[in-house]
């Protein structure tokens, strides 16, 4: 049978506590509502940097590991070549040899140690100077060159395979540094995401701002540092405007170390591809009053930005994801130490 007793009804003390927690609730909501609006782009604009500055490390360790996997795909090439070549210098020898056999076999008299050789493996054979005795002169100088050239020719075959399996390992880290950088922009779009369409346009309008200073940057008189950095400071003015994009290394856009190196190349200075490498590329100032318009100038405890001095404080680089090629104050970044090529 069903119960037709009367619900319990909540305590005093219970109806109390509910109703103080959804006060609480409207407060915090009604708070929330009435947050200030420019605290929160502030944070976003913040974190969207951070993650920039993440994005640019990640991408020197990039240019790095591409730089070495370049080197290491040279090298396996090289090496291909050369076995591909001593087999073809193989094949003459076993070639040659071959026609003597031939010659012996018709006569009735072929060599043990020939037929040893040409069966399979005379390196063993060869290892006992007795064999040796039983050859004629011209033989045993030809199986000695053709066992030589095997041995050679297994030792590059060994090296091939092991740079192979190095590059395939360098391959893999390029893959996982790629990754690194293209998940810290995609949260850096999601953050700015979040943002109402006029505080996306306040933001992008600060940066239009910093591109159009170019034409009001005061440079100053210093003379440069040589004729080659003013060269490659002229190269890369010619580039103002230019987008940043994380691994290019110019014409057209540039992360960087990519301005940094492709300016120098104009300038006729070959240059290494990333910031920490290039960090090393000639004398290192340490004073922002010592620098002259061409140097190097390396920014950050790990060094992973770079640009030129352009004189007068500023410094022409490619920021960040986003910006342009431009000129900005040397005090905007962690300045480090300069470098004249």
């Amino acid at each position: 049978m069903a119960s037709h007793r009367r619900p319990k009804q909540p305590s005093r003390t219970r109806v109390t506590v509910l109703t103080a927690t959804a006060a609480a609730a409207v407060a915090l909501s009604s708070q929330a509502a009435h947050a200030d609006p420019s605290q929160s782009k502030k944070d976003v604009k913040s974190e969207v940097d951070k993650l920039y500055n993440e994005a640019e490390q990640a991408t020197e360790k990039y240019n790095g590991v591409k730089e070495q996997q370049n080197k290491l795909q040279k090298e396996v090439d090289d090496l291909q070549d050369k076995v591909a070549r001593g087999q073809g210098d193989l094949n003459q020898l076993r070639k040659g040899l071959g026609a003597i056999a031939s010659g012996q076999y018709r006569s009735g008299s072929i060599d043990p140690s020939v037929q040893l050789f040409l069966s399979g493996n005379p390196d063993t054979y060869l290892e006992k100077a007795a064999t040796l005795d039983q050859l004629s002169g011209k033989q045993a100088e030809q199986l000695k060159t053709i066992a030589d050239k095997q041995r050679q020719l297994a030792q590059e075959r060994a090296e091939a395979a092991s740079k192979i399996q190095d590059l395939s390992e360098t391959r893999k880290s390029l893959g996982d540094k790629k990754d690194e950088i293209k998940g810290k922009l995609a949260k850096a779009q999601e953050l700015l995401n979040t943002l109402t369409a006029k505080e996306r346009a306040a933001m992008q309008a600060a940066d239009d701002r910093a591109n159009r200073s170019n034409d009001r940057v005061n440079l100053g008189d210093d003379l440069p540092a040589s004729q080659r950095g003013a060269a490659a400071l002229s190269a890369a003015q010619s580039k103002i405007g230019s987008p940043y994009v994380w691994g290019a290394t110019g014409p057209s856009s540039f992360d960087c170390s990519g301005l940094t190196s492709w300016a120098y190349a104009q300038a006729g200075q070959s240059l290494p591809r990333t910031s920490q490498e290039q960090a090393n590329a000639g004398s290192r100032i340490y004073s922002e009053s010592g620098l002259k318009p061409g140097d190097l100038v390396l920014f950050y405890g790990d060094l992973h930005h770079i640009g030129l001095y352009a004189g007068n404080g500023t410094v022409l680089h490619a920021p960040k994801p986003g910006a342009a090629v431009r000129y900005e104050s040397i005090n905007n970044m962690p300045f480090q130490f300069g470098v004249r090529v």
